[in-house]
């Protein structure tokens, strides 16, 4: 007989239910055991346990890795700190070629937290969960005093299986190399710039918050020797590229008017300054393939759901180590060097 679940009556969040006890239980039991569901988590242990046999059985590495998330605001057009945590780890999963498997999640939540709130970011994260093929099996909730926190700060932590023969590196690029982003950039972060309703902007915005295993294995499917792949969060794809050209020692030159960016973030870009290679992104990868595979790549891309827009950007040269140069639209060509500071503060 199924034992049944305790309920969160609660309309905010307090200090006790950080204490680990009644309260405590009733937050896990309903919102998280409840939302999420699955044997390892319901158990409800202090830890996940796999069977080894069956990872090992998928591929002969695992990749393991965290981030954390402090997005402001919380929800915003595209997506929400939860779904954000779940693709973002997943994306750092499928850069490497893995096939996501499992996820943590810590959380810490601020006092005085709304629970229909924090509800509808724990249900975001089951459905990117559920749509990105993962399973959220163990967590932790830490209650923070009013005043010292932001609400919600989320960890994921995750797990996933590399298939025998890949090896993706943002050491390996070589030159002749080509370079391919999967769509247009810059969505994300001029989202979450204009959902904070400082510029008062009266254009449709969405961050692009989606995972990209799929689209890394589609990939891999037609060009198993891909070099590097890496997902243009915090910094953009220039902060990508410029680790690309340190890590390889070679040089990387963009073709400027090859760039896929909308008008809408273009136009946030002129009035403010900025440059939407430098702006962050939830749901695009940086990918160095052969050139000679680069159109096969490309038309592969083409064809799954989060490549549509997919565009060869530029290309790796032999030159001066560590530099990316842009060939500008009027025929010039300038250094895009790393992202220095804080261009736009709290994005993920």
């Amino acid at each position: 007989m199924t034992k049944p679940r305790r309920t969160l009556k609660a309309d905010t969040i307090t200090m006790a239910h950080g204490a680990g006890g009644k309260a405590m239980r009733d937050l896990i039991e309903d919102l998280f055991v409840g939302s999420f569901d699955n044997p390892d988590l319901n158990a409800l242990e202090d830890q996940a346990r796999f069977d080894l046999a069956s990872l090992q059985a998928q591929g002969e590495q695992l990749a393991f890795t965290t981030d954390s998330y402090v997005v402001d605001p919380l929800e915003f057009p595209g997506g929400d700190i939860g779904s954000l945590a779940v693709n973002g780890t997943v994306n750092d999963l499928a850069v490497s070629g893995a096939i996501p498997k499992y996820l943590s999640c810590g959380m810490i939540l601020e006092e005085g937290l709304k629970v229909a709130q924090l509800r509808r970011i724990v249900e975001s994260m089951r459905r990117a969960a559920d749509d990105a093929g993962v399973v959220i099996v163990t967590g932790d909730t830490k209650v923070v005093p009013r005043g010292k926190g932001d609400k919600v700060f989320i960890n994921t932590t995750g797990i996933g299986v590399i298939p025998e023969g890949v090896d993706i590196s943002a050491s390996r690029c070589q030159p002749g190399d080509k370079v391919i982003v999967n769509g247009f950039i810059g969505d994300h972060g001029a989202a979450i710039l204009n959902a904070r309703g400082d510029l008062a902007l009266e254009v449709e915005l969405a961050s692009d918050c989606q995972p990209l295993h799929g689209l890394v294995q589609t990939m891999l499917a037609v060009c198993p020797d891909l070099h590097a792949v890496r997902d243009a969060s915090r910094g953009g794809v220039a902060t990508v590229l410029n680790e690309f050209a340190e890590s390889s020692e070679v040089s990387i030159r963009l073709t400027e008017r090859a760039i896929p960016v909308r008008d809408e973030v273009r136009g946030v870009c002129e009035i403010l300054g900025l440059d939407a290679l430098y702006f962050a992104n939830e749901g695009k990868l940086v990918a160095v393939v052969p050139g000679d595979r680069a159109e096969a790549v490309l038309a592969a891309m083409r064809d799954h759901p989060a490549g549509r827009d997919a565009a060869i950007i530029g290309e790796v040269i032999d030159g001066y180590a560590g530099r990316v140069l842009v060939e500008t639209g009027f025929g010039g060509e300038r250094i895009m060097d790393m992202l220095v500071g804080e261009q736009l503060p709290r994005i993920c």
